[in-house]
């Protein structure tokens, strides 16, 4: 009677094999880190509208002499004092609507995703990088708005700081999980293109870029503060002000990121 062959046995990971393969994949995940920091730097166009575009469409609208006059719609405040927070959310949703999902879905297009399966550099080493990437690019624009409003046309630092820290962090979590969703939803560089635009420009109402929230109608406020962007920019006002932002504002913005992070999770594909 013959019996079937039996398997070889694979020895266990030995704590010194383990060690070994998790310094291997640390490696190589900061080279990868380290590549596409120099592929960043290299992209004019993706430095500009991220970093530079906030801060040079602020000063362009400061230079409007209605814009540095107290407003009695804004409850006596100038209308430049309430786009630097605009400022802030215009450089989350570039990153987040326009280059993250474009850069992504390149890679997957181009089978660069598929390719790290099978190097000690993971696809999820890359995704990382741009989070990384994407993530101090928001921050530097946010500094560099926060900088050009108070040095140039006398706008005051936010005088709840945690507060606006917080905003921002939840801001920045969704904008970079809408990038993500994004890029799970197309299937090529162009599609992402695509749908990015189409995201892009409702969503730049929602954030005040075209009128301040806080001087739109109540009921269009409320309905905007239901958006990522519009709860945002309601809670970064208040935390300019002094104010703790409203619970429900940030309780919008973190819903919308976890939302968002999960529908990434759920449909992202490598391939």
């Amino acid at each position: 009677m013959s019996t079937a062959p039996t398997a070889p046995t694979v020895p266990p990971l030995t704590p010194a094999g383990s060690a070994a393969a998790d310094r291997l994949g640390s490696g190589a995940s900061i080279a990868v880190l380290r590549t596409e920091a120099r592929l960043f730097l290299r992209e004019p166009a993706v430095l500009f509208w991220l970093i530079a575009f906030p801060s040079l469409l602020l000063t362009v609208l400061g230079l409007i002499p209605s814009l540095r006059e107290a407003s009695e719609a804004l409850g006596g405040r100038r209308g430049i004092d309430v786009y630097v927070p605009v400022a802030v959310l215009l450089s989350i949703l570039v990153a987040g609507a326009q280059t993250m999902p474009g850069v992504l879905t390149g890679y997957r297009e181009r089978g660069i995703l598929r390719r790290l399966s099978t190097t000690p550099a993971s696809p999820r080493s890359l995704l990382t990088a741009q989070i990384v990437l994407h993530g101090a690019g928001i921050l530097l624009s946010v500094l560099l708005a926060v900088a050009v409003g108070r040095l140039a046309f006398g706008v005051a630092l936010p005088r709840q700081p945690v507060g606006y820290a917080v905003a921002v962090v939840l801001t920045v979590l969704a904008g970079l999980a809408l990038g993500a969703t994004v890029s799970a939803l197309s299937r090529t560089a162009k599609v992402a293109q695509t749908i990015g635009t189409v995201i892009f420009f409702p969503m730049m109402f929602t954030a005040g870029v075209y009128a301040p929230v806080q001087a739109m109608p109540q009921l269009l406020r409320d309905i905007v503060g239901l958006t990522p962007l519009g709860a945002s920019a309601q809670a970064l006002d208040q935390a300019a002000s002094g104010h703790w932002p409203d619970w429900s504002h940030l309780g919008v913005t973190g819903l919308w990121a976890a939302l968002l992070i999960g529908a990434a999770v759920r449909w992202f594909r490598w391939e």
